[in-house]
């Protein structure tokens, strides 16, 4: 089986010998060192053989000197491929050009078709698509996947609810749900306004019912605020109380903030590898070069080569390295305050009704122990106290 690899490369020819001197002629083939197979006598002056390409000038004097005549026959092997490969070299390469032309076409970006958003918002969605290079004519290899194009058109697009995105062959599809208006309050059954906290009326404000309370009372949690009945005893009316009951309400936090951190950042620094994917090898085919980052994070992604509709048995891998450096903060005594405040405004923020606002606040305790500030604070809130209680047959 090595042997005839070796022929195969190497090349080898048939020949035929006709004459009265074959069994001389091979003979002294034999005593030259010539290798030959496959002889095959045909009559008593004709016999057929292989020989290797380069022993062919090896066969002319023992053909001269046993007056024997020497006709070629066939030709095979590597040399004459490659003989033959040159001569359609044109073809060849018009081939595979037209076959690169047709994998580099069906990896392009050849359509984005948006469905389900108003022309405002799909204006906004194209013009998103356009900063993160997604359009007509780019490749479909040098753009993020589908679940990364999601993610950044929901938080870049505010109008947005959610949105599909696919991509089916050359084609980008998107599927955007808006955000919807606000669906109509359904019908209140009668009820009255209690209080859901303790608070200091500050503002009176009753569409419906019968108010209880004054400007300046001090209520407490589940106290009658507007009375879903009014009119006289006898000929009262049952109605669902609504309205707003501004009252000032009392909250602390307490808020730990080290003078030293020290974090990790990208600072802007990256490198992309494209690299030529085929059973699980990858071949770098752009991007050369050593990584010299110290620090750093790499993401990998992976877009199928296709040709056509259907998809290759290669990818294209982009790995995008970002470099990071560690950072340290160091706040000055009144940094330090000053951030603890912001931090606690953050977090009495994130308990506070959309529409309650921050009157006053007011540091109750503050010190720095093992290089932390510690501060308690006390805030004043302005807000909507009021919900509804359903009215109880027999109230």
């Amino acid at each position: 089986m090595k042997n005839q690899w070796i022929h195969t490369f190497s090349g080898t020819v048939k020949v035929k010998l006709t004459g009265r001197g074959i069994e001389r002629f091979l003979n002294q083939l034999t005593r030259n060192g010539v290798s030959i197979w496959n002889v095959k006598k045909h009559g008593s002056e004709a016999v057929t053989f292989y020989v290797n390409l380069q022993d062919v000038k090896k066969l002319r004097i023992p053909a001269r000197d046993s007056h024997c005549k020497i006709r070629f026959l066939e030709r095979a092997g590597g040399p004459f491929f490659l003989k033959k490969l040159w001569t359609n070299s044109g073809f060849l390469a018009g081939a595979i050009l037209f076959f690169a032309l047709i994998v580099l076409l069906s990896n392009m970006v050849w359509g984005i078709e948006i469905n389900g958003a108003s022309p405002a918002t799909e204006y906004q969605i194209r013009k998103e698509l356009d900063k993160m290079g997604i359009g007509v004519g780019k490749m479909q290899f040098s753009i993020d996947n589908v679940e990364s194009i999601q993610k950044e058109l929901t938080d870049k697009v505010g109008a947005l609810t959610w949105i599909g995105v696919e991509l089916k062959g050359t084609t980008y599809h998107f599927q955007a749900v808006e955000k919807s208006e606000p669906e109509k309050a359904e019908a209140i059954g009668p009820r009255h306004l209690v209080a859901k906290k303790k608070a200091a009326i500050v503002k009176i404000f009753v569409e419906k019912g019968d108010p209880v309370v004054e400007v300046n009372d001090f209520v407490q949690p589940g106290q009658l605020l507007v009375s879903g009945l009014y009119g006289k005893e006898n000929e009262q009316k049952v109605v669902a109380a609504t309205g707003e009951i501004l009252g000032e309400t009392w909250y602390s936090t307490k808020v730990e903030l080290p003078l030293k951190s020290t974090f990790q950042v990208y600072n802007g620094n990256e490198k992309r590898i494209y690299s030529l994917k085929i059973a699980g090898k990858a071949i770098p085919v752009w991007g050369f070069g050593k990584n010299e980052f110290k620090e750093y994070e790499t993401e990998v992604s992976e877009q199928p080569i296709k040709f056509f509709k259907w998809e290759l048995p290669a990818k294209i891998e982009k790995r995008t390295i970002r470099e990071r450096e560690q950072v340290t903060r160091i706040y000055t005594r009144e940094e330090a305050i000053e951030s603890a405040k912001e931090l606690a405004r953050k977090d009495i923020k994130n308990t506070l009704p959309e529409n309650a606002i921050i009157k006053g606040e007011k540091i109750l305790h503050q010190s720095i122990e093992n290089d932390k500030v510690r501060l308690i604070t006390h805030f004043t809130i302005i807000e909507d106290i009021a919900e509804g209680q359903p009215i109880i047959q027999g109230d």
